[in-house]
């Protein structure tokens, strides 16, 4: 501890001893009455002791993006004023953070050649500056009192941050709530505080650009009012901005806005600014409102306040979607890869129509189907009709891939970052999907602390392969597929709600094969692009097809004909040509499966005999195909598109063993 910071603590001790510091005192304690509340605070309130000196608090990785995905959508859009706020000040020595309301720095901008310095300083990613923790500090401080600040170097109550100046503004959201904090501060400074005063102006102007930002999105399908005391400035930098239902009552405001409108409203006790209808406060008619837009000259758009006659320049944008209903959308050209998806089925068509609209569209699209009912299939086409098409197409199924390894094979990794990692490190699977699209199957499965993960990757359109300091910036397109129903993984509490929301920007429903009426024209679709001489089918044969409630659905029958052509004769498929589950005609088999053994213990505990006339249709298909094989598993995973994973589990599902099991070991 050096001299200045021994003087410090003695300066605070006094200052929170005494209500009024004795005359001997006057001229050390000569920090404002926001600054000496705070120290108060600090000593009566939060019990912090001036003369323990705390390092800066890092919060780890974990933490700090839970904090960061809670306020995504504001930290996206307030980038780029962090980015110009930096742009003006880094030659001064700045560095720029935004907090969320509890401190936590969310977002940085720094000089990369610091790092190390300003990480000890605590003015780094994931620092937390709340005032009951770190004591009195500009981002603390403003958190409390909702006023823009500078802590100066020994404004600070804890000692080891006196080198420090830091100025801070708070950032409030469209209802008035404290949202967040901009701060920019500095490891050293001159040391007049009155040297910051430039500071803190152009911190409370990019508070107000991001405010604004934030504003004009929220409400874009709002009435937006711009309001501005001089007419040049009402439609490039409007000071006020209020948001209008369409019944004309205030649902929005900027921060300024608010404040003014609380003034004009003093006189009525209990009275709020939001849920105010537009005629209480201005001298106007709401059905006037067309006055006031953009085409008429600035000049023309005065209003005056009806309480204090205050004379304002309005300009007045509609709801970006209009206030009359949108005419019938014109029919859009269906792509070639879509049309071959469907032989006329009402729904599947109804779904390819609004995927042909959506094909190029920024937003991530969701598919649901049943398990085999196409969804990759329709992935692909989305990919092949899309201006992505000359980009990759990679397909991840998050079931398939070991826990122990989704991160570095989705994320990638850099060498000898982990256990077993080796000496080259890896791309992984979302930067092999740059510039094209990443298919997500059975996102449902992904373990829960990737999700927070990906959810970045979509919201900042960058990547952090494993053990990198540094992210990697993607450009992909996003579709995820599942057979879960999120919303109750979501309830459940196993699948992040703003991961499903950030997901679910566009959601298609494929209909299950037993629901779709083109089934002939996808027996003869399938049998076409089949391999080997053409076939046909017997009319019981397709009977029999159109009577199967196919659980398996498309992949079902894709494997079913594989099968029917394999065994047919002469082209010619008929009835007993059929699988067994399919034809009707399954008979248990002397190799089917052996009693549950020891080592796999029965259900309720009991040795029930295995029974195959008790499988569901796709158990009993199953067993067809392994037994068609001879029990070659892994010819099995392959000829049905699994893995050999999947196929261990179905089978365990369903209560199928294999024989080969006596002899040590299945065929592979």
């Amino acid at each position: 501890m050096d001299l200045r910071q021994r003087e410090h603590i003695e300066t605070v001790v006094q200052a929170t001893t005494y209500l009024s510091p004795p005359a001997l005192l006057a001229d050390r304690i000569a920090h404002d009455a926001i600054i000496q509340n705070s120290w108060r605070r600090c000593v009566h309130q939060y019990g912090l002791d001036p003369s323990r000196m705390q390092e800066a608090r890092i919060l780890p990785q974990t933490r700090l993006r839970e904090h960061q995905e809670r306020i995504d959508d504001f930290a996206r859009i307030a980038r780029h004023g962090l980015q110009s706020l930096h742009a003006q000040v880094a030659a001064l020595g700045y560095v720029v953070l935004l907090t969320d309301a509890q401190g936590v720095t969310v977002d940085y901008i720094g000089d990369t050649h610091s790092d190390a310095a300003l990480r000890h300083a605590g003015l780094y990613l994931g620092a937390e500056w709340s005032e009951s923790g770190a004591g009195t500090c500009a981002v603390g401080t403003a958190l409390v009192t909702g006023q823009a600040l500078t802590v100066h170097q020994a404004d600070h109550f804890d000692a080891t941050h006196i080198p420090l100046t830091c100025t801070a503004a708070p950032l409030f959201d469209t209802h008035g709530k404290l949202h967040a904090i901009l701060d920019i501060s500095a490891l050293v400074s001159p040391q007049a505080k009155d040297s910051q005063g430039l500071a803190l102006q152009m911190v409370r102007i990019y508070a107000a650009h991001i405010e604004n930002a934030n504003f004009l999105r929220a409400h874009r399908r709002d009435w937006i009012l711009k309001l501005n005391v001089a007419p040049e400035f009402v439609d490039v930098n409007p000071e006020y901005l209020l948001a209008l239902d369409d019944a004309g009552r205030i649902v929005g405001h900027n921060h300024r806005a608010r404040l003014m409108l609380e003034t004009e409203l003093s006189g009525m006790p209990g009275a709020t600014v939001l849920g105010q209808p537009f005629e209480t406060l201005f001298d106007a008619r709401l059905e006037e409102l067309g006055r006031y837009v953009y085409s008429r000259p600035s000049e023309q758009r005065l209003v005056a306040l009806n309480r204090s006659g205050g004379l304002l320049y309005l300009s007045v944008m509609p709801p970006a979607l209009g206030w009359q209903a949108p005419a019938a959308p014109a029919q859009v050209a269906m792509p070639a890869p879509l049309a071959a998806l469907s032989g006329g089925d009402a729904a599947l068509a109804q779904q390819l129509e609004r995927a042909a609209r959506l094909v190029d569209s920024p937003i991530h699209l969701l598919i649901h189907g049943e398990t085999g009912s196409g969804k990759e299939f329709f992935a692909k086409a989305l990919h092949q009709a899309s201006a992505r098409r000359a980009g990759p197409f990679v397909a991840v199924n998050c079931a398939a891939i070991p826990e122990t390894l989704i991160e570095s094979e989705l994320f990638g990794h850099l060498p000898n970052s982990f256990s077993g990692a080796g000496s080259r490190g890896k791309r992984g699977l979302i930067q092999e999907a740059d510039g094209g699209t990443l298919f997500l199957d059975e996102i449902g499965d992904m373990p829960r602390e990737l999700q927070s993960r990906l959810l970045r990757v979509l919201a900042e359109g960058e990547v952090l392969p494993v053990g990198a300091a540094r992210p990697v910036p993607v450009r992909l397109c996003v579709i995820s597929a599942t057979h879960h129903r999120l919303e109750q993984l979501v309830a459940e509490g196993r699948f992040r709600e703003d991961l499903y929301y950030r997901l679910n920007g566009a959601r298609f429903e494929l209909p299950p094969l037993r629901a779709r009426t083109d089934l002939d024209w996808l027996v003869r679709k399938l049998l076409q692009e089949g391999a080997g001489e053409p076939v046909t089918l017997s009319p019981a044969a397709s009977e029999r097809l159109r009577r199967h409630r196919w659980p398996g659905n498309l992949r079902e029958l894709r494997n079913v004909l594989e099968y029917a052509r394999a065994v047919c004769s002469g082209g010619y498929i008929d009835v007993h040509d059929l699988p067994d589950a399919v034809a009707g005609t399954a008979e248990p088999a002397a190799v089917a499966a052996q009693p549950a053994s020891a080592d796999r213990a029965p259900e309720h505990g009991t040795a029930a005999p295995f029974d195959p006339h008790q499988l569901p249709p796709e158990g009993m298909l199953l067993m067809q195909y392994l037994r068609a094989s001879g029990w070659n598993l892994s010819a099995v995973a392959r000829q049905i598109g699994i893995s050999r994973m999947t196929l261990y589990r179905r089978m365990e599902r369903y209560g199928i063993q294999s024989p080969n099991r006596r002899d040590g070991g299945e065929q592979a």
